[in-house]
């Protein structure tokens, strides 16, 4: 199973956006430059995540992007739902009708298990957690992660 770039991209986003949560709105442009996201691409991301509730725009000089709750009420399971759709490793597992033998088949059973695993850690994961592990590694790693682009592996030392 393979989360796509839609989806990690989107949750690079978002965290960004919690790094800078309080601040007002964010720019897109600010937030492609830092997670090295192509800016169409990036509003195409936050258009599903702000139909799926997670973030508010505002427009004009003052526009941009934020958080449309607190770091610690937007899950994980959240994000990917809305740019992925189901963490299914195959289709029988959300359909299991498509698959006359799917009662009867151990392989189908753990395809069950493996989305249920993957759905179990996406749904206790906050964005707030992630804020969280991310200074725990910066601090026991003595890096600073400049300007959010913990996924991207660009640091600089202290």
């Amino acid at each position: 199973m393979k989360i796509s770039t839609k989806g990690r991209y989107a949750t690079m986003a978002m965290l960004d956006l919690a790094l800078h949560y309080g601040e007002g709105p964010i720019l897109v442009k600010d937030v492609a430059r830092r997670q090295h996201i192509s800016e169409q691409y990036l509003e195409h991301l936050l258009i599903l995540l702000k139909v799926a509730g997670m973030v508010r725009s505002a427009r004009g000089t003052r526009g941009g992007f934020t958080l449309a709750r607190p770091p610690s009420q937007i899950r994980l399971s959240e994000i990917i739902q809305a740019t992925e759709g189901s963490m299914a490793p195959t289709d029988c597992v959300d359909d299991p009708e498509s698959y006359p033998r799917a009662s009867l088949c151990v392989i189908h059973d753990v395809w069950v298990e493996v989305k249920a695993a993957v759905s179990r850690v996406l749904e206790s994961t906050t964005l707030q957690d992630l804020l969280e592990r991310q200074v725990k590694k910066e601090t026991t790693a003595g890096y600073e992660v400049k300007e959010a682009e913990c996924c991207q592996n660009k640091f600089i030392s202290h």
